[in-house]
């Protein structure tokens, strides 16, 4: 599977987050505590940052192991951002490989990551194609179910859906048509919403922010899990988790 964090509030930078704690994103892609799908994330990664002045996040992707990639290091010490969303991937059988199915995916100010998997893909996940329009489908960054996942939420938000409403929708769809695991991540710079369903999800309140993660890359007691079918919207002042 993957491990994915994301963090909302005042700017701090990429390394705080996820390479100097004790147990951070870079230690989860080869040594994660509670992942229990796969032994290492070492299929890629990728970070997705906001900027003062610019809508559309900038973002960092590639097709290796986060803890091989010496430029990330240096990247991430002296970045500095408000929002965030990171990733480190564990490829299951039958998805597609390569820098365009690491998440964040990104549509305009969107950020979105998935850490889970569609069951017997693609053949089960036929229905749901079929729903979307063609060119949806043409777009789609990899042959990947976390791919065609996400252009489904992005379906609702350029609706108009907001973040939550955006998440809730596709798992009630994906609960109807399909079984597997469905943990989310979304944002647009200014709040993150999260799905979990079928993996573990974590918040902490840190005092800078909220802070949404697969697992702790601590052991600060302000961590507090999330009930599986459980819906998180995190902004900086506060986190509210209700049922899905």
């Amino acid at each position: 599977m993957c491990r994915h964090l994301a963090y909302v509030g005042a700017p701090v930078s990429l390394s705080s987050l996820l390479v100097d704690p004790e147990l951070s994103l870079v230690r989860q892609s080869w040594a994660p505590r509670l992942q229990t799908h796969g032994v290492v994330n070492a299929d890629g990664f990728g970070v997705g940052w906001y900027v003062d002045g610019d809508p559309v996040p900038a973002r960092y992707r590639r097709d290796r192991p986060i803890w091989s990639d010496e430029s990330f290091a240096d990247l991430a010490r002296v970045v500095r951002s408000g929002a965030v969303l990171a990733a480190v991937r564990s490829t299951s059988p039958g998805m597609a490989a390569g820098e365009g199915a690491a998440a964040p995916f990104r549509r305009g100010r969107w950020l979105f990551s998935h850490n889970g998997i569609v069951d017997d893909y693609p053949e089960a996940a036929a229905p749901l194609a079929a729903r979307l329009p063609p060119q949806r489908l043409l777009q789609l960054d990899s042959a990947s179910d976390s791919a065609l996942i996400w252009a489904m939420v992005s379906e609702w938000l350029e609706a108009g859906a907001g973040l939550g409403d955006a998440l809730g929708g596709t798992v009630a769809a994906l609960d109807a048509t399909v079984k597997g695991r469905f943990n989310f991540l979304l944002t647009d710079g200014e709040q993150v919403a999260a799905t979990a369903y079928g993996n573990s999800l974590f918040t902490c309140e840190t005092g800078a922010g909220a802070v949404v993660a697969s697992e702790p890359y601590d052991d600060d007691p302000r961590w507090q899990e999330v009930p599986d079918r459980s819906l998180v919207l995190a902004t900086p002042s506060g986190v509210a988790i209700t049922a899905l």
